[in-house]
């Protein structure tokens, strides 16, 4: 068996994945906001649209996208492994241990948020991403024209900020867990962890629900 194979296999190894993975995905969503910001500025959308060009353009974007792609599915599979792999091994509920219950759930929560946000994942890039990419022509709207269209529907609007309230549940638990993971959740680190994790279960879920309420409310 090889190295990476035995490191796949082991628990330890399976959590140092999902951990890892999960941080540069963080990261990501960090920049997606960032860029997300000048949909905010008024000049009809210019400046976003030009940040979207240039990404939708440039060259070495198309690594980092099939890595993150990668890394996503990597992320998802041995996170439902792992969930799996609890669930047949703790196939009764526990009747005296409470830590091991709460853990229990937890676990289950999560797995649940990561499904809803998979599935959001799903429906939004084909909304903009997929859209844009591979069925745009000449005549096609802009970004930020598509951006204000679908965020001027409050069915999608709705389904957008509830889909973020489930990320940023995923994300909280998550991001600590992680350190947690790492063996870095120490006394000395924990305070330091607990506000950075602030950033992205509730600064950055917030960021990006500011859009549809942005755009719906403008629309009507």
């Amino acid at each position: 068996m090889s190295k990476l194979s035995s490191f796949t296999a082991s628990s330890v190894g399976r959590k140092l994945l999902v951990g890892l993975t999960g941080l540069f995905l963080c990261l990501y969503l960090l920049f997606h906001m960032t860029v997300n910001l000048f949909l905010f500025k008024q000049d009809g959308g210019g400046t976003f649209d030009t940040y979207a060009e240039f990404l939708a353009t440039y060259p070495l974007l198309r690594p980092v996208e099939i890595i993150l792609f990668l890394l996503f599915l990597v992320h998802a599979f041995f996170t439902g492994l792992l969930w799996f792999l609890n669930r047949r091994a703790r196939p009764q509920r526990y009747a005296v241990n409470r830590n091991d219950e709460v853990s229990e759930t937890a676990s289950r929560i999560m797995f649940i948020t990561g499904m809803v946000v998979t599935a959001f994942l799903v429906v939004h890039v084909n909304t903009f991403f997929v859209k844009s990419r591979f069925f745009s022509s000449e005549h096609s709207p802009t970004m930020y024209a598509r951006v204000a269209e679908a965020f001027a529907n409050p069915v999608y609007s709705l389904f957008y900020v509830v889909a973020l309230v489930f990320l940023a549940y995923h994300l909280r638990h998550g991001f600590q867990s992680a350190f947690q993971t790492f063996g870095l959740r120490t006394s000395r680190y924990r305070r330091l962890i607990e506000w950075t994790a602030v950033i992205f279960w509730l600064v950055i879920p917030l960021g990006f629900a500011l859009m549809p309420l942005f755009f719906l409310f403008r629309a009507h």
